[in-house]
């Protein structure tokens, strides 16, 4: 068993560390020892956390062996995006201005899952400072590989947590999401991932004293990555909550009411209109068939409320903040790492005072339409991202590839312009690469997404983790 620990889901790796069947310096030694053997070629992890993890390790075991209560995620190993505190570790966002910007305590969602039993392995790879595209490339560290083709992108932002767990560095990773970080590199690298309501998860995005601006503030979302959807349920469990260190997080029931059934399912295949390729359609189509085999009641719909405006309205506004801080941002991406904003900004110019206030009310709009949408239909079945997977790099090359990426995951933008739930799932491969749709919720209906999600998760099966291909 222990030769093959790396493979047990979270699950079954703090139930063994509970019951005494491995220790959970065993535990942890067996990825590092996965860690050794394939980051090199993923590089997914960046700041290795080696002796530090076997010390937080040792101290479970030592609980256990006091006769202490364990928590539910014992022992388990995750890595952490970057972007994100881990106390005593730098969190450079990937640039060498901050490669010595030490924590001084973790950050909100690192603390909740350290109090659960689990242990930071180290930090995961993203674009610099989050800005520099959608495929994780580093000034600090480089690129991420995606273990499935050295050809695709992992995807970003969160795209060494994904690159990290598929290949099965680490059973569950914490990245971000504000538009699609945490969905679509749990697509291309065929796991799991869950961008919670706004306010769910309490979290900390400061770089330095200062809080983010309006649209960073409702953006930003910390969520988990996994290989299966039981292990983001776990991670759900414990991530969720009030906290004073952030005054955005609700104390909402993690369950909420249950519904009349069958649930409804609006399956949306393309949304907005704007194309999507015949393999994503499948995928889209394939997890429907789940659904219903499950009892769900799928009906397709023609679009979701108002994604053009939300997507125009989203881009107007982050060019906007954007545009307040560039001249000090640009220097610190590194060598070309300013060409994804640049591109943003040409496409979507920022505006004025008044005009961004306006669209403060444009999104309520947009969030009350949705509200009702999803009053009807409890969830929304859809892409991830409308295209195959790309190679790295293709939304900075030129204008088209930056449009290409932009418009393929603009029903991520979407929904995290409105705030509202969604968990990514695999559903199978493809020509030797994973594809996965996204199941969206009512505002705090995580469970139903992640329900929903265990059903396509058990009739389509989980695809990881796997070997590091070239």
């Amino acid at each position: 068993m222990h030769s093959v620990l790396w493979k047990l889901t979270a699950a079954a790796q703090a139930a063994a560390v509970r019951d005494g069947e491995v220790s959970a310096v065993e535990l942890v030694d067996a990825h590092l020892a996965r860690i050794a053997e394939v980051n090199s070629a993923v590089n997914a992890v960046t700041q290795l956390l080696a002796e530090r993890a076997r010390t937080e390790a040792a101290a479970v075991d030592r609980k256990r062996a006091e006769g202490a209560e364990l928590g539910p995620l014992a022992g388990v190993p995750f890595t952490v995006k970057e972007s994100t505190a881990i106390e005593g570790v730098p969190t450079t966002f990937g640039a060498g201005r901050f490669r010595d910007l030490v924590a001084r305590s973790d950050a909100p969602p690192v603390a909740r899952l350290r109090a659960a039993g689990a242990i930071p392995l180290g930090h995961s790879n993203m674009p610099t400072l989050i800005l520099a595209g959608v495929h994780t490339r580093s000034e600090l560290f480089g690129d991420t590989a995606n273990p499935w083709s050295g050809a695709v992108t992992p995807g970003g932002t969160s795209g060494g947590d994904g690159a990290a767990v598929a290949s099965g560095m680490a059973p569950l990773g914490l990245g971000n999401d504000s538009g699609g970080s945490v969905r679509i590199p749990a697509s291309f690298c065929g796991v799991a991932g869950l961008k919670p309501t706004y306010g769910r998860f309490a979290a900390d995005h400061r770089i330095g004293p200062d809080d983010p601006t309006l649209a960073a503030q409702f953006l930003v979302v910390d969520g988990p990555l996994a290989r299966t959807v039981g292990d983001l349920r776990l991670a759900y469990e414990v991530l969720a909550g009030a906290d004073p260190r952030d005054p955005r997080a609700v104390p909402v029931p993690l369950y909420g009411e249950p519904l009349k059934r069958p649930v409804k399912v609006a399956m949306v295949t393309d949304p907005g209109g704007h194309g999507v390729h015949p393999s994503v359609r499948r995928a889209v189509e394939s997890a429907a068939d789940a659904l219903r085999d499950a009892g769900y009641e799928v009906s397709e719909v023609a679009d979701v409320p108002r994604l053009d405006e939300a997507l125009e309205a989203y881009a107007r506004m982050t060019r906007t903040e954007f545009a307040t801080t560039w001249p000090v941002v640009k220097p610190l991406l590194g060598e070309g790492g300013h060409r994804y904003i640049e591109r943003g900004m040409a496409e979507v110019a920022p505006v004025g005072l008044t005009e961004y206030l306006r669209l403060t009310g444009v999104r309520m709009g947009i969030q009350r339409d949705w509200a009702q949408f999803l009053d009807e239909y409890p969830l929304v079945l859809g892409p991830v991202f409308t295209e195959p997977p790309f190679a790295p790099g293709e939304e900075v090359r030129d204008d088209e590839g930056y449009r290409r990426v932009q418009n393929a995951m603009r029903l991520c933008t979407a929904t995290s312009f409105v705030g509202v739930p969604a968990v990514a799932v695999p559903t199978g491969v493809v020509a030797g690469l994973p594809y996965g749709v996204q199941l969206i919720g009512r505002s705090y209906r995580e469970d139903l997404c992640l329900e929903a999600a265990e059903e396509v998760e058990r009739r389509l099966g989980v695809l990881t983790p796997i070997d590091p291909r070239p």
